[in-house]
């Protein structure tokens, strides 16, 4: 890969999409060109990168033209629409959607556990994991590498930015309607989410579990590289506006020492320990909110299953959770 390339950003007035464009400049991503695509609705108008006032183009099947990375963040069906164009163009795409990243021809990677993942992509596509399931997997790898992950039990803490803009206008509007005795108006969610966490993030399948929780079971699997992994997970929704937070119960090969298990994190990349419940120092979805890094605290022996240690991790899904990990993968390229 070119070691200056010309790269092209899809979806880029979305929440992701702007984010990506703040991790590139901030991060100094060497490029010899940045085209910015969105919507013939978006076209036309301006971003500011590094300076100066970018134009925003329509997303066409022509837009890949001598482009060599393409960072998707517009969607499934958009992905799947023009991932295709950017590939036959020669483009080596980094897609955040859902699209391909269970395809075996796709690799599926969180730089800091699986880079070498990066190098095999048979189909040009490289896979940006789920939020929830990349900010779990950096809190339990370091443990991993120790102790041998077999299994996990998970309930996630999903903030209203994982719904998009329109997740977080609704909460807003909520609390406003509330302040002002007007009506709570919900149309993204199924309940209202102020005041209120709601057992359900994406939609259910005959099994009784989520979209959104099989991802855990399956993705996990397939970044760690364990294809028995045992998992289990509850995903919620709760009235945060960012940083998605998980309790976990991981389960390991050998009995896991807990003061082992924070020395573990020491000088790890991407992830701090922050546990001293006496002191009231653990991570909550304010600590991470704009941060590159993801935090694990409340480390403890499970009272209940052998072989296991519950902890508590959190981690900022618009940044580590999508446009950051995209921009690492790029990074590796």
């Amino acid at each position: 890969m070119l070691n200056h390339p010309n790269l092209a950003v899809v979806g880029a007035t979305g929440a992701v999409g702007m984010e990506m464009l703040q991790c590139l400049e901030e991060r100094k991503y060497p490029l010899n060109s940045l085209t910015l695509l969105a919507s013939a609705r978006s076209a036309g108008k301006n971003i500011s990168f590094r300076g100066e006032n970018l134009t925003i183009k329509e997303l066409t099947p022509e837009s890949f033209s001598g482009i060599d990375i393409s960072l998707f963040s517009a969607g499934g069906d958009i992905s799947k629409t023009f991932v295709p164009h950017a590939t036959a163009a020669g483009s080596v795409v980094i897609d955040n959607s859902s699209a391909f990243r269970m395809d075996n021809g796709v690799p599926l990677v969180v730089p800091e556990i699986n880079p070498e993942a990066a190098q095999n992509r048979p189909r040009g596509i490289i896979a940006n994991p789920n939020c929830t399931t990349i900010i779990t997997c950096m809190g339990l790898y370091p443990l991993h590498r120790k102790y041998g992950l077999t299994g996990i039990i998970a309930s996630t803490y999903q903030a209203v930015s994982g719904s998009g803009a329109q997740g977080i206008i609704e909460l807003e509007n909520q609390t406003r309607s509330l302040f002002n005795g007007d009506p709570l108006i919900r149309k993204i969610y199924p309940h209202q989410i102020l005041h209120n966490v709601i057992p359900q993030v994406d939609s259910f399948l005959d099994t009784g579990f989520t979209k959104e929780e099989m991802k855990m079971l399956h993705e996990g699997r397939k970044i760690l590289n364990l294809p028995d992994l045992a998992v289990t997970c509850t995903c919620v929704r709760v009235p945060v506006m960012r940083s998605h937070s998980i309790s976990l119960t991981a389960i390991f090969a050998e009995t896991p020492d807990p003061a082992v298990a924070r020395s573990l994190f020491s000088g790890y990349p991407g992830v701090k320990l922050m546990d001293d419940p006496a002191t009231g120092l653990y991570p909550t979805p304010l600590d991470t909110t704009g941060k590159d890094d993801c935090l694990v605290g409340r480390i403890r022996p499970d009272q209940v299953i052998p072989n296991a240690l519950a902890l508590w991790i959190v981690g900022d899904q618009v940044r580590k959770g999508a446009a950051l990990n995209a921009v690492q993968i790029a990074e590796l390229l």
